[in-house]
Protein backbone atom coordinates (compact mmCIF):
# COMPACT_ATOMS: atom_id res chain seq x y z
CA UNK A 1 0.00 0.00 0.00
CA UNK A 2 2.91 2.08 0.36
CA UNK A 3 4.01 1.84 -2.92
CA UNK A 4 0.31 3.44 -4.34
CA UNK A 5 0.88 6.45 -2.08
CA UNK A 6 4.34 6.99 -2.65
CA UNK A 7 4.59 8.48 -6.06
CA UNK A 8 1.41 10.27 -6.02
CA UNK A 9 3.66 12.41 -2.85
CA UNK A 10 6.11 12.36 -5.00
CA UNK A 11 4.27 14.09 -7.78
CA UNK A 12 2.80 16.72 -5.33
CA UNK A 13 6.23 17.38 -3.96
CA UNK A 14 7.22 18.08 -7.48
CA UNK A 15 4.41 20.18 -7.94
CA UNK A 16 5.21 22.06 -5.20
CA UNK A 17 8.80 22.68 -5.10
CA UNK A 18 8.56 26.26 -7.09
CA UNK A 19 6.52 27.11 -4.47
CA UNK A 20 8.39 26.19 -1.19
CA UNK A 21 11.55 28.71 -3.28
CA UNK A 22 9.12 31.71 -3.98
CA UNK A 23 9.01 33.87 -1.07
CA UNK A 24 6.29 36.17 -0.67
CA UNK A 25 4.10 35.17 -3.25
CA UNK A 26 3.80 31.75 -1.65
CA UNK A 27 -0.11 32.24 -0.56
CA UNK A 28 -0.81 33.25 -4.19
CA UNK A 29 0.87 30.82 -5.81
CA UNK A 30 -0.52 28.06 -3.36
CA UNK A 31 -3.88 29.55 -4.37
CA UNK A 32 -3.19 28.80 -7.93
CA UNK A 33 -1.99 25.29 -7.76
CA UNK A 34 -4.69 24.28 -5.58
CA UNK A 35 -7.09 25.96 -8.46
CA UNK A 36 -5.18 23.98 -11.42
CA UNK A 37 -4.95 20.95 -9.25
CA UNK A 38 -9.30 21.44 -8.81
CA UNK A 39 -9.98 22.05 -11.81
CA UNK A 40 -8.02 18.66 -13.54
CA UNK A 41 -9.61 16.79 -10.80
CA UNK A 42 -13.51 18.82 -11.69
CA UNK A 43 -13.11 17.73 -15.26
CA UNK A 44 -12.35 13.91 -14.77
CA UNK A 45 -14.89 13.59 -12.00
CA UNK A 46 -17.51 16.22 -12.63
CA UNK A 47 -17.70 17.95 -9.07
CA UNK A 48 -20.52 19.97 -8.43
CA UNK A 49 -20.15 23.40 -7.11
CA UNK A 50 -20.12 22.59 -3.71
CA UNK A 51 -17.78 19.89 -3.73
CA UNK A 52 -15.26 22.39 -6.83
CA UNK A 53 -15.45 24.64 -3.58
CA UNK A 54 -14.99 22.29 -0.73
CA UNK A 55 -12.05 20.32 -2.96
CA UNK A 56 -10.40 23.23 -3.53
CA UNK A 57 -10.19 24.00 0.09
CA UNK A 58 -8.71 20.61 0.79
CA UNK A 59 -6.11 21.49 -2.18
CA UNK A 60 -4.92 24.83 -0.43
CA UNK A 61 -4.86 22.93 2.68
CA UNK A 62 -2.76 20.08 1.62
CA UNK A 63 -0.16 21.84 -0.30
CA UNK A 64 0.17 24.54 2.47
CA UNK A 65 0.99 21.33 4.78
CA UNK A 66 3.30 19.72 2.03
CA UNK A 67 5.48 22.97 2.27
CA UNK A 68 5.60 23.19 6.30
CA UNK A 69 6.48 19.94 6.48
CA UNK A 70 9.26 19.99 3.71
CA UNK A 71 10.63 22.57 5.35
CA UNK A 72 10.12 21.28 8.34
CA UNK A 73 11.61 18.17 8.14
CA UNK A 74 14.25 18.58 4.99
CA UNK A 75 17.41 17.24 6.98
CA UNK A 76 15.59 13.99 7.76
CA UNK A 77 14.32 12.17 4.43
CA UNK A 78 12.80 9.34 5.82
CA UNK A 79 10.81 11.21 8.31
CA UNK A 80 9.34 12.98 5.14
CA UNK A 81 8.72 10.47 3.16
CA UNK A 82 6.76 9.22 5.95
CA UNK A 83 4.95 12.63 7.07
CA UNK A 84 4.23 13.05 3.11
CA UNK A 85 2.70 9.27 2.93
CA UNK A 86 0.21 10.28 6.10
CA UNK A 87 -0.42 13.11 4.57
CA UNK A 88 -1.47 12.00 1.48
CA UNK A 89 -3.23 8.77 3.06
CA UNK A 90 -6.21 11.82 5.26
CA UNK A 91 -6.04 13.86 1.77
CA UNK A 92 -7.67 10.63 0.20
CA UNK A 93 -9.59 10.41 3.73
CA UNK A 94 -10.87 13.69 3.32
CA UNK A 95 -11.57 13.91 -0.28
CA UNK A 96 -13.60 10.52 0.14
CA UNK A 97 -16.26 12.37 2.21
CA UNK A 98 -16.32 15.53 -0.29
CA UNK A 99 -17.01 12.70 -3.29
CA UNK A 100 -19.55 10.86 -4.15
CA UNK A 101 -18.69 7.15 -4.67
CA UNK A 102 -18.68 7.42 -8.47
CA UNK A 103 -16.72 9.72 -8.45
CA UNK A 104 -14.03 8.53 -6.15
CA UNK A 105 -14.30 6.03 -8.35
CA UNK A 106 -13.10 7.81 -11.35
CA UNK A 107 -10.01 9.90 -8.76
CA UNK A 108 -9.30 5.95 -8.04
CA UNK A 109 -8.96 5.11 -11.41
CA UNK A 110 -6.99 7.84 -12.49
CA UNK A 111 -4.33 7.57 -10.11
CA UNK A 112 -3.78 4.17 -10.94
CA UNK A 113 -3.81 5.31 -14.99
CA UNK A 114 -1.33 8.15 -13.51
CA UNK A 115 1.13 5.42 -11.72
CA UNK A 116 0.92 2.78 -14.76
CA UNK A 117 1.86 5.96 -17.24
CA UNK A 118 4.36 7.10 -15.26
CA UNK A 119 6.08 3.44 -14.53
CA UNK A 120 6.70 3.06 -18.37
Amino acid sequence: MKNIFTPLVFALIVGSVQLAEAGSGDQNRTTDRATQMTKQLAQKTQLSEGQYVKVRQLNVRMLNEVQETKARLASDPAALDQKLAEMQAHYEWDLATILWPRQMAVYTQSKADLMAFSAR
